[in-house]
């Protein structure tokens, strides 16, 4: 399965490359990256002191001969992308968080064409956590206040993360309530006391943080956290290597990372 990679000469970018350099049923199709960017014409495995032939580039059309295009760039980027892979029937894994609604319908719209597992988090851990949660908010439903808490590098712009919001609409879900109905964004000043029933959020920003996410479930007389905590990058591009996998039968369609790793 030829696979395409956007952000080539970015941090995430090269661990991608590395990922599918690295796996028996995968191999490098393209390496995309910004007109600006520095590394455009090197090759995407000098970086690793390989040499694959693949040139880092900004033509699009490369993405004829791929099977799947793999973005964790910026949403206007991963637009762009989509625009290009539905074209040229090559499907998507998208790892881009902070989409707007009319991004998300554009997402949509284009699994009518193609095959795309879009997730906020391409862990398969962090999906683990994902169904733990479900099953918490299950047995939780009630007298219980729940607190999410997620802290990233300081180069992160989007707040909450897109993990962190997933992981408040599974919990709302299972509660029977859109996440926005009961969602408490920020508190500042005199609040009052805690209405029943909400999910709030917390979020810091700093340093080189990779990922932390850690959601509370707080009764009287008791706590249950359910954590995940990232250590490097690297489960990204596994896990991402796994979706695109995920995706070599499938036509059309929107997938999540739950599909992915269902075990059903």
């Amino acid at each position: 399965m030829r696979i395409a990679i956007t952000g080539a000469s970015g941090r995430m970018g090269r661990m991608l490359i590395e990922a599918v350099l690295n796996h028996p049923e995968l191999s490098l199709g393209a390496a995309l990256d910004h007109a600006g960017s520095t590394a455009l014409g090197q090759d995407a495995g000098a970086f690793l002191g390989q040499t694959t032939g693949i040139l880092i580039s900004t033509d699009l059309k490369q993405l004829d001969d791929c099977d799947c295009l793999i973005d964790f760039t910026r949403p206007e980027g991963t637009l762009h992308y989509l625009a290009a892979c539905r074209q040229s029937k090559t499907h998507m894994v998208i790892g881009t968080t902070g989409f707007d609604e009319t991004g998300i319908a554009a997402i949509k719209e284009a699994s009518q064409d193609i095959a795309i597992v879009f997730a906020p988090n391409m862990s398969v851990g962090v999906n683990a956590t994902l169904k733990l949660l479900a099953l918490a908010a299950q047995m939780l439903n009630s007298g219980y206040d729940v607190e999410i808490f997620e802290a990233h590098h300081k180069h992160k712009v989007d707040a909450p993360s897109g993990t962190a919001l997933i992981m408040g609409e599974v919990i709302a879900k299972e509660w029977g309530h859109e996440l926005n109905d009961i969602a408490d964004w920020a508190r500042h000043g005199h609040t009052g006391a805690r209405k029943d029933g909400q999910i709030g959020f917390s979020v810091a920003r700093g340093g080189d943080i990779i990922g932390d996410h850690t959601v509370m479930f707080c009764g009287i007389g008791e706590r249950i956290e359910i954590s995940h905590k990232s250590s490097s990058r690297s489960t990204y591009a596994q896990g991402s290597c796994k979706a695109a996998l995920f995706l070599k039968d499938k036509a059309t369609g929107l997938f999540s990372m739950n599909d992915v790793i269902s075990t059903k």
